[in-house]
Order: structure tokens, then sequence, then C-alpha cells
């Protein structure tokens, strides 16, 4: 039986590497690929005493900070005024500011497929995982010392036409692979067999198991877990009892076994955008305005994808308490129209101006809309 080699590729900081790479002016500075952070001057007193400072007022996160910023401890998810605030303060230190950008998924997109064609000239099944990230077939290599060498010009070939850099794992089933993009970023190459996963897993935090979060990691931290091996402590039973059915899976994910299979066709299930509003309003004609916005981005996408239908639409309500709500309405028969998407959104969303959503008038911070099952 033919040995199963698997390779996972993930993009190091990939849109902070593209937005580098299309402006040079950029090269070498720290960038952050995320929401605006809105920075404006503040007066704090009166008279000539007074004193003025800047603050970041923008209320999003960071998408994507490359290596550079990272350094000032910028990373995906942080609040973008704060990460804003770190780059002041590297500043004041002599070091480079960051330079933030708003995301350009449509630019991405295209490295991205490009990225897809060198994998598929390499492999003859390739998963595409998201925009930045995909599982190939590398048990053709009939060893790893071939899988490895075929990786290698995987990733001279990405740096050579898309001047981008690639992390890639090597394992022998798609967990492990993953595990191991991460082991030595940026631009890694890490080789796990199946005789070194204990002793690899055994010490990396319980954070490296793709599918557990802050929650769940906390949730164990205040029982003693904090490593891969103090899971190993739990039996199969006891999993299931902390974390219902998907403690069956961990069980098995945190021993390094993975059965699932790698699936050739990558469907995205869903287009969609958000937006945090500088201030939180109940103004009906500004939410109105910023949610036409986004449905008109969103289609934008849609019509350059290679989709022709869909079939249901979603939208995101967050309020200034943080009470997040989702609505969806499905069409009875798919659809292709502009029009159709922003009459949808809207008529799911004036509910959240009455009785009906919003008993206590509370004012709206975030709007987000989503087309999903598309063809």
């Amino acid at each position: 039986m033919k040995k199963r080699i698997i390779g996972h590729i993930d993009m190091d900081a990939f849109f902070a590497s593209v937005e580098e790479r299309d402006n040079p002016r950029f090269k070498g500075l720290p960038i952050v690929v995320g929401a605006d952070p809105a920075p404006e001057q503040v007066r704090y007193g009166a008279g000539p005493n007074a004193q003025i400072v800047w603050q970041a007022t923008g209320r999003g996160v960071v998408s994507t900070a490359n290596y550079k910023a990272r350094e000032y401890g910028i990373h995906s998810a942080l609040p973008i005024s704060t990460a804003w605030r770190l780059s002041q303060k590297a500043k004041a230190q002599g070091k480079p500011e960051a330079i933030f950008i708003v995301p350009d998924f449509y630019k991405y997109s295209f490295p991205s497929r490009k990225i897809m064609e060198i994998l598929h000239r390499h492999s003859s099944l390739v998963e595409q995982a998201s925009i930045d990230e995909a599982y190939f077939d590398l048990s053709q290599a009939g060893s790893y010392q071939k899988a490895e060498s075929i990786s290698r010009k995987i990733k001279k070939e990405i740096q050579k036409k898309e001047k981008l850099i690639a992390s890639i794992g090597i394992g022998h089933n798609k967990l492990i692979a993953k595990i191991a993009s991460d082991m030595q970023k940026p631009d890694g190459l890490t080789v796990v067999t199946e005789d070194a996963v204990e002793e690899i897993l055994n010490p990396l935090s319980i954070r490296k198991i793709p599918g557990i979060g802050p929650k769940t990691e906390a949730r164990f931290n205040r029982r003693g877990i904090y490593k891969i091996k103090d899971l190993k402590k739990y039996t199969l039973a006891q999993m299931e009892e902390v974390l219902g059915k998907w403690g069956a899976d961990l069980y098995y994910k945190v021993r390094g076994i993975d059965e699932s299979p790698l699936e050739e066709e990558w469907e995205r299930k869903s287009i969609g955008e958000q937006e945090t509003f500088q201030e939180d309003s109940l103004d009906f004609n500004f939410v109105f305005k910023r949610m036409e916005a986004l449905t008109e981005s969103v289609f934008r996408t849609f019509n350059h994808g290679n989709f022709k239908t869909f079939k249901t639409i979603t939208i995101t309500v967050r309020f200034s308490d943080f009470d997040t709500r989702n609505r969806s309405h499905t069409l009875i028969k798919s659809d292709k129209l502009l029009k159709v998407i922003k009459v949808e959104a809207i008529k799911l969303l004036m509910p959240f101006f009455d009785a009906r959503e919003n008993p206590r008038n509370k004012k709206i911070r975030l709007i987000g809309v989503r087309i999903e099952k598309m063809e």
C-alpha cells in the first residue's frame, strides 16, 4: 500500500505580503492590513494648559500584520486602536511607524489563484482551504525525502513568479501537515514523520491543535491543561464529557490521528463583508446607506467570481452592548441580481429599528451582509 504523504501550504502574512510586493515603497516597513485606525486629535483641558494628543478612533481589528509589525506586538484579531498605539510607541522609540491598509480581498484573489495553479502542477490532488492555504497530496513522491524536494520546488516557484513567501508542512495526514507548516514560519519547510509525531506534539501548546480557540484553551487552562501532552491524560469518555461530540475528535487529534480525506473541490461557502461604525448609531438613513454600500461590495466579489447564483442572504447586527444577532432569508429559487440582495438585506435590517428586534432602542455598532448557497 502506497504511503500517504500530505503537504500543507500556508502563505506568510499573505495580505500584507501582497501589499508590500505591489508597493515597493513599503519594502522593509511594518504593514498592518485591517480596519482604518482613524487617528484624530483630541484636546484635554482648556486654555494655555490644554494638551492635544492623537488617538485612534477606529474600532475594527487587524486582519494581517507582516513580521516587522509583529515585532511591535501587532497581530491578527488585535483591536486596530491597540495596533495603532503600539505603532506610535515604536515610533517614539525611533522605529518606523506602521503602515495601515484597508484590505482589498478582490486584489488578493489573483495571486491566490496563481498559487493554486502552481500547486496543481506539482500534485494531482489539491484541497484549497482558504484564500491563502491549501493541502496537497505528495503520496506519489513515495518518500518524505522526495516530498520535501517537491515542496522546495513549489516554494521557489511561488517566490520567483509571485514574489511571495510560503511555509510548507509535510506529514502523514492533514492535521500533522498543518501543524508542521506553522512550526518554522516565515519561509519554513518542516517534515514530521510518523515516528516523530509524539515527540513533536507533546510539548506544543494546546492552541496548536486546529479547532482549539481562546475560550476552549481557557477552559482547559483552568483544569491545569496547557500542553498537548497534558490533554492525553483524558480518556475518550472524559473528553466527550467535557466537549461533547467534538471531544472524541479532539481525543484523536492530540494523538496525531486524522483520517480525513483530501477533497479536490473547494467551494467558497459564502461572500460577506461587515463594517464597524466610528460611532454607534440608530440613524436609519445612515445605517441604510452603509448596508447598501456593503451589498454592492459583496455583489462585486460575487460577480467577479465563478458564481452564477445565490440563494440565501444573511445580515449581522451588533449593538453597542456587543449583543450580536444574525438574521437570514432563503429565496424560493436562486437569483443573481444585486437588487435582490439590497432589498432582502434592508427587509432583514428594518426590524432592528423598532420593537421587533430592538425594544430597548439600543444603538448599532456593526452591520454585515453575507450571501450563501452559491452555485
